[in-house]
């Protein structure tokens, strides 16, 4: 600790608080300014400090290491212990950004620890290292904007000290299990933020192609830290560091004894075997008006919760479907997802693509409803669902890499019949995805590379592979 500037209390959190929300309104450029870096023993390359740090590519050591360096004067370093050691908190810079409609958002999820595979497997929820960094938090959010080119220009507007409420503790202990167990059983490889709720599993490469040794497996696995899900830290960020904001309803009111996800599927299976007609009539709902998503709308309402947001959900990025099986076992409905950008989706790789990452970072609440032989549908129950590694990293992967390759030679397009008929990967190519389109009509569309138009398409799961994904009581019965 550098001695010279001895302006909070290192054993005290509040302390440490208060000096901290000094920042508020300040550029990361004007601490680098307010700071006299010949005075301060703790900084490492005190030559060409801020250009270094302004580089938005710099790997390691970025805007964290400057205000750990710079503002509060101790020496960054790798220790599992968190950063004021003495006083049990862990400080992270961390960005948000504001969406064209005025909704602010975690730019990214929040990286608390790297995972040890090999020590992790010993560790308890209470005495591992991830939870000794998370249990108090020092959060002091930055506004990104595209348009800075200097990320020394990033203003600081929020510095908060936060603890994870007692409800969410709950689950980011649960994630911190799910985790652990799957490495236990020789699934590091397999690894997905899906397989959570508030706390992922999130991929930590400097490149593609790093791997590293697991314990209980010869496979190599992805580097991975325990991190809070982008979705948590948007919801952290509206909820607990910006004041005045109005909070989500939780489905869980008061304390329950078994997990979060056992409690939906217990409160949906209550209904069980209702027709749609009956929940309408339940719920205070127009069946007549048939509201788009109804079916959707009354788990929400079965779960006792009056709008379509549910905290939980956001919190843990957990989307809702509605599937509904026919009187012959079969399913209909393919299933979209939103819909990509030409032009975009040639500049992406895999293991960074937007439609990998969605996949990769949803949980699905699957609410299944079934025809009866009259023609009634009725509701059979609900699962969890987060598409297997091997299905995303096989077969979906397979037709994303023949969706970009189709657009990066040229989309062939024919004419039959006044129809468009073009080679994007089809239904009947692959058993797990595949593209067409998902506009309003023939005049909503992308441009593509090469300047033509064409109307808007997105990734389906086919309809036989979403079937065979349900519990195998859904569709016998």
């Amino acid at each position: 600790m550098g001695s010279y500037l001895k302006e909070y209390d290192e054993t005290d959190p509040i302390s440490i608080e208060t000096y901290a929300k000094k920042l508020i309104g300040k550029t990361f450029a004007d601490v680098c300014r307010e700071d006299d870096i010949t005075k301060s023993t703790v900084v490492r390359e005190a030559s060409n400090y801020e250009v270094k740090h302004a580089n938005k590519k710099r790997k390691g050591g970025g805007l964290g290491e400057l205000i750990e360096e710079r503002f509060f004067h101790y020496q960054t370093n790798n220790d599992a212990r968190p950063d004021f050691d003495k006083a049990g908190v862990e400080l992270k810079v961390t960005p948000y950004k504001q969406n064209k409609n005025g909704t602010l958002v975690a730019k990214e999820r929040l990286i608390l620890t790297m995972i040890d595979y090999f020590s992790v497997v010993d560790e308890t929820f209470e005495n591992s290292h991830m939870w000794k960094k998370t249990r108090l938090i020092l959060l002091v959010y930055y506004l990104y904007r595209q348009e800075i080119k200097s990320r020394l220009d990033y203003r600081i507007d929020y510095v908060k000290l936060f603890s994870p409420p007692k409800q969410d503790i709950k689950i980011i202990e649960h994630d911190f299990e799910i985790i652990v167990e799957k490495i236990r059983n020789g699934k590091a490889h397999e690894l997905s933020e899906g397989d959570t709720l508030y706390l992922g599993a999130a991929s930590k490469a400097a490149t593609s192609k790093e791997r590293r040794k697991q314990p209980f497996s010869a496979e190599l696995a992805k580097p991975r830290a325990f991190a809070f899900k982008n979705s948590y830290m948007t919801y952290v960020l509206n909820n607990y560091i910006i004041p005045g904001k109005n909070t989500y309803e939780p489905i869980i009111k008061g304390d329950a004894e078994e997990s979060f996800e056992d409690y939906v599927v217990r409160k949906i299976d209550a209904y069980y075997d209702w027709t749609v007609m009956d929940l309408c009539n339940e719920f205070h709902i127009e069946y007549q008006k048939k509201p788009k998503s109804l079916e959707a709308m009354l788990a929400y309402r079965m779960l006792g919760i009056k709008g379509n947001h549910a905290e939980e959900f956001e919190k843990a990025n957990v989307v809702v479907k509605a599937i509904r099986i026919e009187k012959n076992n079969k399913i209909k409905e393919n299933m979209s997802f939103p819909t990509f950008k030409f032009k975009e989706l040639v500049k992406e790789e895999w293991d960074d693509s937007t439609f990998g990452n969605y996949l990769r970072e949803t949980r699905f609440l699957f609410v299944i409803y079934k025809y009866d032989q009259g023609g009634e549908l009725r509701l059979k129950g609900c699962q969890f669902w987060n598409i297997p590694y091997d299905d995303l990293e096989g077969n979906v992967k397979l037709v994303w890499e023949k969706t970009q390759r189709v657009i990066r030679e040229g989309l062939r397009i024919e004419k039959k019949n006044g129809k468009n008929y073009n080679n994007f990967p089809k239904l009947s190519e692959n058993p797990v995805c595949h593209v067409r389109p998902h506009a309003r009509n023939s005049k909503d569309t992308y441009e593509l590379p090469d300047g033509r138009k064409y109307p808007k398409q997105c990734f389906w799961l086919n309809n036989s592979y979403i079937l065979s994904q349900l519990d195998k009581k859904f569709i016998g019965d």
